[in-house]
């Protein structure tokens, strides 16, 4: 296996990615919230990655990868994501519980292996939690999705992903069977910052639930026309 960069640096590139994916300007300030470290220990990162040509920086303007630093993100998410699934398909673990143990394993793993989980898998497209996974050759699929809270009442669609990691907001989206697959419609949206009101399943049995803004921004659904 040739030599990697460090953790350290392939958990900044994937960070980088991930904020880009989401539509959100990645800053040293949007960095320091993400990964919860110092603004200086952030800085410091970015001016690192800059000489590794893996982005390029602007003062006081947003960070961007380099074509290198892109495909040193999708190398790093094909790592975790395989695994993730791998973890949910082979090892009995549930979707909540695999985020943190792929976090660990992700910058171990030989590329040999990781093919291996691949082929073992069928070559699969998405993760346990619809993000999809970046071939060998650095392509990711872009599906069509659109926010949950960026859809309009009377929009039906079907939960393709979800965006947060948090273990209790995965355990509380199972409980309410707000999982991939299912039906959701979007009912009403109550005013002044209130809550959305969306059924979820099939009718006539769907459930009515009522989404504050954070499980409403971490859900992702493909729109049906």
């Amino acid at each position: 296996m040739a030599e990697r960069p460090s953790a350290s640096v392939e958990d900044y590139v994937r960070a980088i990615y991930g904020l880009s994916e989401r539509g959100v300007a990645v800053t040293n300030a949007t960095l320091t919230q993400r990964l919860g470290l110092s603004p200086s220990s952030v800085s410091g990162m970015i001016n690192k990655l800059a000489q590794l040509d893996l982005v390029t920086h602007v003062r006081y303007h947003s960070v961007e990868l380099t074509t290198s630093g892109r495909r040193l993100a999708f190398d790093v998410l094909r790592r975790h994501r395989l695994l993730e699934l791998f973890l949910v398909e082979e090892l009995d673990y549930t979707w909540d519980e695999v985020h943190p143990e792929a976090d660990s394993l992700e910058h171990a793993v030989s590329d040999e292996l990781i093919e291996h989980i691949a082929a073992k898998l069928g070559h699969p497209t998405h993760d346990p939690h619809g993000d999809p996974i970046p071939t060998s050759e650095g392509v990711v699929e872009k599906p069509a999705t659109k926010l949950l809270d960026q859809l309009d009442p009377g929009t039906v669609g079907t939960i393709a992903r979800v965006w947060d990691t948090d273990s209790e907001l995965l355990r509380y989206l199972t409980d309410h069977d707000l999982t991939l697959g299912n039906r959701i419609e979007v009912v009403e949206r109550k005013p002044f910052g209130g809550p959305l009101v969306v059924l979820v399943g099939d009718k006539p049995g769907a459930q009515t639930h009522f989404l504050g803004s954070e499980i409403a921004a971490a859900l992702s659904v493909m729109v049906r026309q």
